[in-house]
């Protein structure tokens, strides 16, 4: 950044900062993020000053336009899509305390479906884990559909017992 540019920038920062903080109703820490992008904007030569109006009134203006790409990027991530891209990732890269969570049902489950008799596993198997027909499945497994089907219901009845918390007696 060439000299007078940044002096310009230096002695305008205390109202820049006072601007920025009216952008963002108020709000200290955003508006010292929407004063910083502004300036790594004015650094990277995304926002130039061409003269058209005052010093000033151009670097007001960036810092504006700036909080409101920040406002927008916030409703975007407050958004429905957000959301669900949010849903997506913690489904992808859980934090640590739910990873924790999903390993012990995760290893619950393997216990449950290691109870069951070795056609049942196959036939869950391959039907909930490689998304495979019952039909496909009795062609992998070498048996009837009626048998797979069977094997299937057993297993998924057998399967739902184990995995129901034990109600104490009364």
């Amino acid at each position: 950044m060439e000299r007078a540019l940044a002096d310009q920038l230096e002695a305008l920062h205390p109202d820049a900062f006072g601007w920025a903080l009216h952008c963002c109703a108020g709000i200290q820490a955003q508006a010292e993020d929407v004063l910083q992008n502004a300036y790594l904007k004015v650094e990277q030569e995304r926002a130039a000053h061409d003269g058209r109006s005052s010093f000033k009134t151009w670097w007001f203006g960036v810092i504006r336009f700036t909080a409101h790409e920040e406002f927008r990027r916030q409703r975007y991530r407050e958004s429905l899509v957000g959301k669900l891209l949010a849903i997506f990732v913690e489904e992808h890269h859980p934090a640590p305390s739910r990873q924790v969570e999903k390993d012990e049902r995760h290893a619950e489950l393997r216990r449950c479906l290691a109870q069951l008799p070795t056609r049942q596993t196959e036939v869950l198997h391959l039907v909930f884990y490689q998304d495979l027909t019952i039909q496909e499945a009795a062609q992998i497994m070498g048996v009837g559909i009626g048998s797979a089907r069977q094997h299937y219901e057993r297993g998924k009845a057998r399967l739902r017992s184990l995995l129901q918390p034990e109600s104490p007696h009364e």
